[in-house]
């Protein structure tokens, strides 16, 4: 069978759709990921991927997007969670892959879609095709809710058949969604270089401190409000792509494997985005999130409440804070119930087995 993954051209959105596009290759399909972009940099997986949106300006769009729907613009950047904004710029993008992904399918004709939550380009042509769509959700917001708004804002006239299945990453105690079929978050990070030093356990609690592959508003502040206590906490700090003097209880390092280094950490502080915060809970790792633009705040909100982590912003972080985030046996043992939850979801090797069967349906 020839599956398909098509996903936005952003790392955040290519990445989580990896373990699964590497399980549908080990069971013996044919997997061919198309993208864009800086998510090209998946090619270091071993999969084979096609470059569907050569010319995609991910900043210009998004601007154009502000410049054409401020008040969106206005409630995304305050992190009130509706899909006003992400809609419309994810629609805007799905336009710009439409082209190459017809192309491609045409050629490479796939028996199934997988694709993103906000790559509508996948179920359109999927739709075209007559063939399965599966939408992969990639955050704590429902997939088909999110593809749903985008598909409205591509194609306003035009009706859609339903997902073939969603597949459910989010463990149900931090959030649950109806339908679909569950799939344990495997985290993938690319082959990155980690030092010998982060993979062996500190003598004193390590925080790593994260920031966002993606820039936006206020994007250094949670760091700088960080190294600014760092040196009243009892802790190791490892900061990722720091800039200035660093106090003495802080190390730098470049862009490395949260995967690899998160097992030995006793804590992470983060901008809230989905990778990073599920790659914690599935490490068992407490959490401080910054909540912040876009789905940022909803992912804060969500693992407070299931306590697993702290919610803060720039302006609330103190050493207390920070102290609490690696001595609260509340936070540790939510976290590693989490993680228990997630180990006991179905791999996506399980998942792949399954595939055949939605060809054969359809």
């Amino acid at each position: 069978m020839r599956v398909l993954v098509v996903a936005a051209p952003l790392l955040g959105h290519v990445f989580p759709l990896v373990p699964l596009a590497q399980a549908l290759r080990r069971a013996g399909h044919d997997v061919l990921l198309a993208t864009g972009g800086e998510a090209l940099k998946v090619r270091e997986s071993g999969l084979a991927v096609e470059d569907v949106v050569p010319a995609v300006h991910m900043g210009r769009l998004a601007l154009r997007t502000s410049l054409a729907h401020p008040l969106a613009a206005r409630s995304e950047l305050r992190g009130e969670g509706d899909l006003r904004f992400v809609s419309h710029l994810f629609a805007a993008i799905g336009k710009h892959m439409l082209p190459g992904v017809f192309a491609l399918a045409e050629r490479w004709l796939p028996d199934v879609v997988v694709h993103d939550a906000l790559a509508g380009a996948g179920t359109v042509v999927a739709a075209h095709h007559g063939i399965p769509a599966v939408v992969h959700d990639i955050s704590l917001f429902d997939g088909a809710t999110l593809t749903a708004a985008v598909l409205t804002r591509m194609r306003p006239r035009t009706a859609f058949p339903e997902p073939a299945t969603v597949l459910r990453t989010a463990p149900p105690s931090v959030v649950e969604f109806s339908g679909g079929w569950p799939m344990r978050f495997v985290p993938y990070a690319g082959d990155g270089t980690t030092p010998d030093w982060l993979r062996e356990r500190p003598e004193r609690p390590r925080i790593l401190v994260s920031r966002s592959t993606v820039a936006g508003p206020g994007g250094g502040r949670m760091m700088e409000a960080v190294l600014k206590v760092a040196p009243q906490v009892d802790a190791e700090f490892v900061v990722i792509r720091p800039s200035g003097s660093l106090p003495g209880n802080v190390r730098g390092v470049d862009w490395v494997s949260l995967p690899r280094v998160l097992p030995r950490c006793a804590a992470v502080v983060h901008h809230g985005g989905a990778g990073t915060l599920l790659a914690a809970l599935t490490a068992g790792v407490p959490q401080l999130v910054e909540p912040g633009v876009g789905d940022r705040t909803r992912h804060a909100r969500l693992v407070t409440a299931r306590g697993a982590g702290l919610t803060a912003r720039a302006s609330e972080v103190t050493s207390e804070l920070l102290g609490r985030l690696v001595t609260d046996n509340g936070l540790a043992r939510a976290a590693k119930e989490v993680s228990a939850e997630i180990s006991a979801m179905p791999s996506p090797a399980k998942v792949a087995a399954r595939f055949s069967q939605l060809a054969h349906r359809h």
